[in-house]
């Protein structure tokens, strides 16, 4: 009799409280394929976190690398904002905005509280995850009542739209075993002796398959990845985000998840994974440099300019923490008095530097470059 290596879910209609606890067996991932993509993903994620360890202000990248993944990954929950309402909403700390800038903010809020939760505690726990998700959903709900009859079904408006592809498992007691299993996987580096990018890409299916939430799930194993990047030192800060590759390719995606639970296929998934790590580690890498080396090249200009501009690198430093700027930010940040500040940023628009916007009656100053590269 043939040994079952994954037992997959019987009946997409029912729950899955039979979904297998972790680890998966070594044939998943230690194959040729697997292992030489693994070292792609590796190698680029090397690479990037060796550059944005050299920058002594990650506060650059942070602030503008991050808004853009709060941005994309709602976009694949269909939340949509354009970038003028999410800088905007950005700009003015979320005060009189849009639903979907809200959103969009609240997921970069949770992106930064569960870093620094992580960042005392060390470890995952269950906590984690239900603070995270409580911040990404603005809510004091926790993981889904035994009566929360909770299914995935298929999107857009084809002929199967609407039908149901996947019911998580129910119950308390059930998910609170799973999530509990999950944890220890994840911290227990010693026991499940995996590779932190395939623990990860592990991880990220078994929380989705798990759907401890009502609602948000997707987004926080979005978050997540980030975060387990960081806590096992693959990067120092978060500025890695899949969403961009993953909306890119969301067929894929889910697609991906569906072939393990309905056929065990780990293979595409964990390559899928791997790709996602490779592509989004270079094109981060490469923004880096963009931002980076434009942001020198301004500052240059700035200081050759014949009306001196006092403490040209703290300026220019902050107009690069975020593409929007207000004189009320340089006067709170402490950098210029008011006068002085409204003049400096009018003549960077003289200067082409910034671009002067009227939005509902108030002004900001748009960085041109980084608005550009940020949205490449």
């Amino acid at each position: 009799m043939r040994e079952i290596l994954y037992p997959i879910n019987p009946d997409r209609n029912v729950p899955w409280n039979d979904l297998p606890l972790l680890p998966i067996r070594k044939e998943f991932y230690q194959t040729i394929e697997i292992l030489e993509k693994l070292g792609d993903a590796k190698a680029a994620l090397a690479r990037l976190h060796g550059r944005s360890a050299l920058i002594p202000n990650q506060g650059l990248l942070i602030n503008t690398i991050s808004l853009q993944e709060a941005k994309i990954s709602s976009a694949i929950e269909n939340i949509f904002t354009t970038d003028d309402e999410l800088y905007k909403a950005y700009s003015d700390n979320n005060v009189e905005t849009t639903s979907a800038s809200k959103e969009v903010l609240r997921y970069r809020e949770a992106l930064w509280s569960g870093y620094s939760y992580l960042q005392k505690k060390r470890k995952f726990d269950q906590d984690y995850f239900i603070r995270v998700f409580q911040e990404i959903k603005q809510t004091t709900d926790g993981i889904r009542p035994d009566f929360s009859n909770t299914t995935i079904k298929q999107g857009g408006t084809g002929p199967n739209a609407g039908q149901v592809i996947y019911t998580p498992p129910r119950g308390v007691i059930v998910i609170n075993d799973k999530l509990g299993n999950l944890i220890n996987f994840l911290n227990d580096d010693e026991q499940y002796r995996i590779d932190h990018l395939l623990k990860m890409a592990i991880a990220h299916f078994q929380f989705e398959a798990i759907h401890p939430f009502r609602d948000g799930n997707g987004r926080l194993g979005r978050v997540f990845n980030i975060h387990y990047l960081t806590n096992k030192g693959l990067l120092d800060v978060p500025i890695l985000f899949l969403s961009r590759y993953i909306l890119d390719h969301k067929e894929d995606y889910y697609s991906g998840l569906m072939g393990v639970s309905q056929r065990g296929n780990w293979k595409d998934w964990l390559l899928f994974m791997m790709r996602a790590v490779e592509y989004t580690s270079n094109i981060t890498f490469h923004k880096i440099n963009d931002i980076v080396a434009i942001k020198d090249s301004i500052l240059e200009v700035v200081k050759k300019d014949n009306r001196k501009f006092r403490n040209p690198e703290g300026l220019i430093e902050f107009l690069f923490t975020q593409p929007f700027t207000k004189v009320k930010h340089l006067v709170d940040s402490g950098i210029y008095a008011e006068n002085t500040a409204r003049d400096y940023l009018n003549r960077l628009c003289e200067m082409q530097v910034l671009e002067k916007k009227e939005i509902e009656g108030h002004h900001y100053y748009l960085n041109i470059e980084l608005y550009r590269i940020l949205s490449e």
